[in-house]
């Protein structure tokens, strides 16, 4: 059954019920990496659009976001905007990210100068990819 039946409007899923339906390791990486790198909290929020309806997580950073995971069976989509601002250092970086990863930024059309990619993150290298894009977003917190 999809995400979105699941889980209608009224019946939100706290984030335990999101990572036992995702069912990869790779969900809670990123998550704790966003956390810990970050200083971010996960947002739980509803969504109508049509392209990905449903319930999504957001992490934002003094109100920027830096992504929105969007839960699927088995696996999630990791959707990242790079701007004007970013695209220069995301594209240094893109060199060295996987060929799934180049082409969708090749095949994103730039929307008011930001380019809008939707990530299936389905393992390891494709994860890492979308770490080093996220953080051409905001800089990881220093600690001690």
């Amino acid at each position: 059954m999809e995400w979105n039946q699941i889980y209608g409007p009224d019946s939100q899923p706290d984030m335990c019920q999101i990572t036992n339906y995702i069912q990869t390791p790779l969900w809670k990486e990123l998550c704790g990496h966003l956390e810990d790198s970050y200083g971010v909290s996960p947002k739980i929020e509803y969504s109508r659009c049509s392209g990905k309806p449903g319930w999504n997580v957001k992490y934002k950073k003094s109100g920027k976001a830096l992504c929105t995971l969007y839960p699927e069976e088995g696996f999630f989509t990791c959707m990242v905007s790079i701007g004007r601002k970013e695209a220069p250092e995301a594209e240094l970086l893109l060199t060295a990210c996987t060929s799934y990863v180049k082409d969708l930024y090749a095949g994103a059309n730039p929307f008011n100068g930001s380019r809008w990619l939707m990530i299936e993150v389905k393992d390891l290298q494709t994860l890492s990819d979308v770490k080093t894009l996220i953080g051409t977003r905001c800089k990881t917190i220093k600690k001690d």
